[in-house]
């Protein structure tokens, strides 16, 4: 029968390809979904799994379980609509339709004959040696999944470092506006007191207005303080949906591992292997290739082999060919600069904690003398040894070193959540 032939030929040409490899993170279609389900990063139990993928899997928060910052660092993933995470879906789908390249095509042939008759059937190819093209197209897609889980990780960081950092901002107008509500008290007690004076006329007008100025700065940096708080908080709530706690507590980031790397430097080195695997594509389009093609028609079937070139030779090849060898040495030139950056970037966020943290303990130090000076300066001006703005003047330097000591304080925890979110240890990587 000539069906019988056509399967026959079909058959024999589908014998001729080789086995595939096993792909490293790619699921079934079942599979893809219990793995969505649970991580964007889940892989199958492949041995030969995607390191970058799973050392993103395995990548543990430094914010403490169960504390507020943790449950801002929640609602911030779960409300999370990032066009990252579409990117790893269609790369994963790209990726799992290169896995089965190495199988026969497929398509319909429509001929016309010398006589005019058209001539309709199936043409099948298979291709038998391509210079390990198609092998090369399944690691550049493996990459390319690689290169968007690590452009996913990235952004899911930043992501949780801009809700933490805006609920820390809120935090820092909180208590700034609360201690100048405690400044506001005690200058409106100075101006009665000067008042008093001023019209019993032991002291000058002129007194009276600077303790009114001062009294104006400060009703303005309090406001100040509260707006911030509450741009924060809007700017929160707007990117979460929620209201968290107002209570300010210590954060904690604890100690990152030694190993860990900058996300940078892994995406570097993941779009490293990409531009290796595209310039084996493109190399391997340069050279030969043979096929086996096989066609069935409705006036027989037919098979044979073929010697041909993706990419017609020129005078140029040559050029083109060390061009494609020199994308090589960019991409691992690529990977040094991304390393030397994070080793700059990581020492110039320590430098800057490490400062901030004197700062700090300075500030609060600086805070404590003025607190003492201005109690002693308190009781000499009730004993008449000192005049009213010489109590202002003493309480109003407290009051900005116990502002300094709160920005200082803050600016810590900043500094270790941006440190933090490039090391990409801000969210559990089985959480992204």
């Amino acid at each position: 029968m000539l069906l019988g032939r056509h399967i026959s030929a079909i058959a024999l040409l589908c014998s001729l390809s080789a086995c595939a490899e096993p792909f490293p993170f790619l699921n079934s279609s079942d599979e893809a979904v219990d793995a969505a389900s649970a991580s964007s990063f889940t892989q199958t139990d492949s041995e030969q799994g995607s390191q970058v993928i799973a050392t993103l899997l395995d990548r543990r928060s430094l914010l403490e379980d169960g504390s507020t910052y943790d449950t801002v660092s929640t609602a911030a993933l779960d409300a999370s609509s990032r066009s990252s995470e579409a990117e790893l879906t269609s790369a994963k789908l790209r990726a799992e339709a290169s896995l089965k390249n190495w199988l026969p095509t497929l398509g319909p042939s429509v001929s016309l004959t010398d006589l005019g008759d058209l001539v309709a059937g199936i043409l099948i190819e298979q291709v038998l040696f391509d210079n390990g093209r198609r092998k090369a197209e399944r690691e550049f897609a493996a990459a390319d999944v690689e290169v968007a889980a690590v452009n996913l990780s990235i952004d899911m960081n930043n992501r949780v470092e801009t809700a933490v950092a805006l609920y820390v901002a809120a935090l820092r107008g909180d208590e700034k506006a609360a201690l100048g509500s405690r400044a506001l008290g005690q200058m409106q007690e100075f101006n009665r007191v000067v008042s008093g004076r001023v019209e019993g006329g032991i002291s000058d007008r002129a007194d009276l207005r600077v303790v009114q100025s001062k009294i104006d700065g400060m009703r303005s940096a309090r406001a100040t303080a509260h707006e911030a708080a509450a741009t924060s908080r809007a700017e929160l709530k707007a990117m979460t949906g929620q209201e968290f706690a107002t209570a300010p507590t210590r954060l904690s980031l604890g100690t990152p591992l030694d190993s860990t790397s900058f996300l940078t430097v892994l995406k570097a080195n993941a779009e490293a292997t990409r531009t290796v695997a595209q310039t084996k594509v493109e190399r391997a389009g340069l050279l030969p290739q043979i096929s086996a093609s096989g066609s069935a028609t409705n006036e027989g079937s037919g098979a044979g082999l073929t010697l041909d070139l993706a990419t017609p030779l020129g005078l140029g090849t040559p050029a083109l060919l060390k061009a494609i060898e020199s994308a090589r040495e960019t991409a691992e030139r690529q990977v040094a600069e991304a390393e030397e950056d994070a080793r700059r970037n990581y020492s110039r966020q320590t430098q800057r904690l490490t400062s901030f943290r004197r700062q700090e303990g300075e500030a609060a130090a600086l805070a404590r003398s003025s607190r003492e000076t201005y109690q002693l300066f308190q009781s000499q001006f009730d004993a008449g040894q000192r005049s009213v703005l010489d109590v202002v003047s003493i309480y109003e330097e407290w009051v900005q070193r116990e502002q300094a000591h709160i920005d200082a304080k803050y600016e810590v925890v900043l500094i270790q959540l941006e440190l933090a979110r490039d090391l990409g240890i801000l969210a559990d990587g089985d959480a992204i």
